[in-house]
């Protein structure tokens, strides 16, 4: 026998019938159609993004799902490290991305009923006009003096010096009143407003990777440094007397005969104010083109300022050592006494110097700091004022 197909007219009338029929059934459940949601993915930044910063907050969630598999991809391929929280929700960016780059997401979110989608988005960081760098004077570990200054020297000018301050922090174990200056537009100094404290831990910071400096300009890297400042010791010197005497914990320890620049001559005098040490060398060959280049070997040289100040070993002037002036700018010494000194001091170390018609300043270069005033010093930060 022949089977005559339904048609669709039928069909819905069967169907129809059928419906009507249940429901015209005592006790019969009434039939109720639930709509499952399928995750749906977002992303900071957005698909397609570009000019993104690199440290910037960077993530992906899901709703009404979980992620099964999430990752950050480099252009490379090298997978970018994150963290992905305890209920499969939402990744996060867990390392610095890189400047000119395009990432990728993939993966896959997952929903109640195990239906998958797949995980997929690019963006494209930022690219600085110019990548600035930066040096810091202290390094991880070492020991300094009470009068160290922490200097941060960049590889371009700074535009925004509010914004690369705000970005730079020191933390002291002793608390310590202190303030960031800038001496020009690549250069800036933190000091205390007075010497540290003996035995303080310090650690300066300046998340400058990421930050924008101003026309364009981002940093190029963080950089951070760990040091302690140790014992107090300082040196006084009086260009009258001819005495150079140090002091220990506060206490005079020794009194040095010493001859300073020569009086006469305004290019010779040795520069009153807070002198720093700033690095010492066992023999160091003593050159100044003010003086036709002479070229003299010096031992246990000690230097404290930009501007050819050392305190050295000089046995030709022992005869005026506590008697008169005659050097080109440095404190000389005897050599045993300028070997007892080279083995005392630290990089940072203060060295105060008075008597002088002279007076060390901006024009010695770097380390000058404890000459000016601390009301004046504030004034030269970007933030502050």
């Amino acid at each position: 026998m022949t089977r005559t197909p339904l048609s669709w007219r039928s069909m819905s009338i069967v169907v129809l019938s059928l419906l009507i029929t249940v429901s015209g059934c005592a006790g019969a459940p009434a039939l109720n159609f639930v709509s499952v949601p399928r995750p749906q993915v977002m992303m900071q930044p957005g698909d397609g993004a570009t000019g993104v910063n690199p440290v910037g907050r960077i993530w992906i969630a899901v709703r009404d799902g979980t992620f099964n598999a999430v990752g950050l991809t480099s252009p490379a391929g090298k997978a970018v490290a994150g963290q992905l929280s305890a209920d499969r929700t939402t990744w996060t960016v867990g390392e610095p991305l890189g400047y000119d780059k395009t990432y990728t997401w993939s993966g896959t979110a997952i929903d109640s009923d195990g239906v998958q989608i797949p995980v997929q988005g690019s963006f494209h960081t930022l690219s600085p006009t110019d990548q600035v760098g930066a040096k810091l004077n202290v390094t991880d570990n070492a020991t300094y003096g009470i009068a160290m200054p922490i200097a941060l020297t960049f590889s371009s000018p700074i535009k925004d010096k509010a914004a690369v301050e705000r970005s730079l922090s020191v933390q002291t174990s002793v608390p310590t009143e202190g303030s960031w200056a800038w001496l020009d537009d690549t250069t800036v100094h933190w000091r205390p407003e007075n010497y540290f404290t003996p035995n303080t831990d310090v650690i300066v910071t300046a998340r400058l990777y990421g930050l924008s400096m101003g026309n364009g300009a981002y940093g190029r890297e963080d950089l951070t440094a760990k040091f302690t400042i140790g014992r107090s010791y300082v040196l006084k010197g009086d260009t009258q007397t001819h005495r150079l005497k140090s002091y220990a914990n506060g206490v005079q320890v020794a009194d040095y005969a010493a001859s300073y620049g020569l009086d006469s001559d305004p290019r010779r005098v040795t520069h009153s104010g807070i002198h720093v040490v700033m690095t010492k060398f066992p023999t160091f060959f003593m050159t100044n083109p003010k003086f036709d280049y002479y070229n003299v070997e010096a031992h246990w040289a000690v230097q404290v300022s930009d501007n050819g100040e050392f305190v050295h070993s000089a046995p030709w002037s022992i005869a005026q050592q506590g008697r008169r002036n005659v050097s080109h700018g440095c404190v000389n010494l005897s050599p045993s006494a300028a070997k007892a000194i080279f083995n005392a001091v630290l990089p940072g170390d203060p060295v105060e110097i008075t008597g002088s018609s002279q007076q060390l300043g901006s024009q010695d270069g770097n380390y000058f700091d404890w000459t000016v005033p601390w009301d004046v010093w504030v004034t030269k930060s970007a933030v502050h004022n």
